[in-house]
């Protein structure tokens, strides 16, 4: 691994061992805590989008490694405006050992990833969430005791995260459906591509635009908001068209008995899920927020231990 730009370039062996180092660290950290094995190792936050689970759980991935983090705020570094990619790119690896981007084009996180001599981490492009996408595949893992063979169902806007979630799902051997409004699923290169992915040919992908079929026999339910950072103009409009798509008590009793429902947060109550879900038997919505750290640790500690 020399960087973390998306879960669809690592092979299937890769993320296990990802998966199982997070396992380890998690238990470890619940034991006493994580030894220092990145003592004197940096880690640059870079920002153009807030986040409050991305930003606490990198820096105190690194903080319980032994090493440090500092952020770097939207007006301090203004990526690709006041200073080219490539430049930001060249001057921050020159003082830091790692660089976390967080940023609305996914071409920046490439242009970091070619210039940048010291590992890049993909904190969330428009294209793809691979952190969180490696969170949720260790929050399967623990809940469930598995992954391969298990059906994930997300329920929503096919964005970035969904993105993530399906590249994910494949190469971990589950089956994967979305449920989205006609014009806001995912498109056919992703389907073709996550099939390219598949670790066993009965593996299955499916979109559809009925949220009860998709969730239908899911031992996941997933959701995200409908409007996503950089698309409040679109917010009424999305309102409307995704009015059906709520993740409600009704719909999750149409999954698995004992399955479990994921957000990646922050959650619009009232909007793609509602209290009762949120806060219900089904929920693991924290013990998935908890993971970032955890997943993200084994993410640090393969780049730069």
């Amino acid at each position: 691994m020399k960087h973390f730009l998306s879960l669809a370039d690592f092979t299937p062996e890769q993320i296990d061992e990802l998966l199982q180092l997070g396992l380890r660290l998690k238990e470890e950290w619940r034991s006493g805590g994580n030894k220092p094995v990145l003592a004197g190792k940096s880690l640059a936050l870079v920002f153009m989008k807030p986040s409050l689970r991305t930003r606490v759980s990198f820096e105190m991935a690194m903080v319980r490694l032994g090493g440090y983090a500092f952020y770097l705020s939207p007006n301090e570094i203004k990526l690709g405006n006041r200073e080219s990619v490539p430049d930001a790119a060249r001057v921050l690896s020159s003082y830091v050992d790692c660089i976390m981007a967080r940023v609305y084009e996914h071409d920046h996180i490439l242009q970091l990833a070619e210039y940048s001599s010291v590992p890049v981490i993909n904190g969330l492009s428009d294209y793809n969430h691979p952190a969180q996408g490696l969170a949720d595949l260790f929050t399967i893992l623990e809940v469930k005791g598995r992954l391969r063979g298990l059906k994930v169902a997300f329920v929503g806007d096919g964005n970035n995260v969904a993105r993530s979630l399906l590249f994910g799902a494949m190469k971990t051997g589950m089956n994967f459906a979305i449920a989205s409004p006609a014009g806001y699923t995912l498109g056919d290169d992703d389907r073709e591509k996550a099939l390219a992915m598949r670790i066993d040919p009965e593996q299955t992908v499916t979109f559809v635009t009925d949220p009860a079929e998709a969730v239908r026999g899911a031992d996941v339910v997933y959701t995200d908001v409908w409007t996503s950072m950089g698309q409040e103009a679109e917010s009424g409009r999305r309102l409307q068209v995704f009015v059906s798509y709520q993740v409600n008590e009704e719909l999750v009793a149409q999954a698995n008995e004992d399955c479990i429902v994921m957000h990646c947060l922050p959650a619009h109550r009232g909007e793609e899920i509602t209290d009762a879900v949120a806060d219900g038997p089904h929920s693991v919505l924290w013990q998935q927020a908890e993971n970032r750290m955890h997943a993200q640790k084994a993410i640090l500690v393969k780049l730069l231990a």
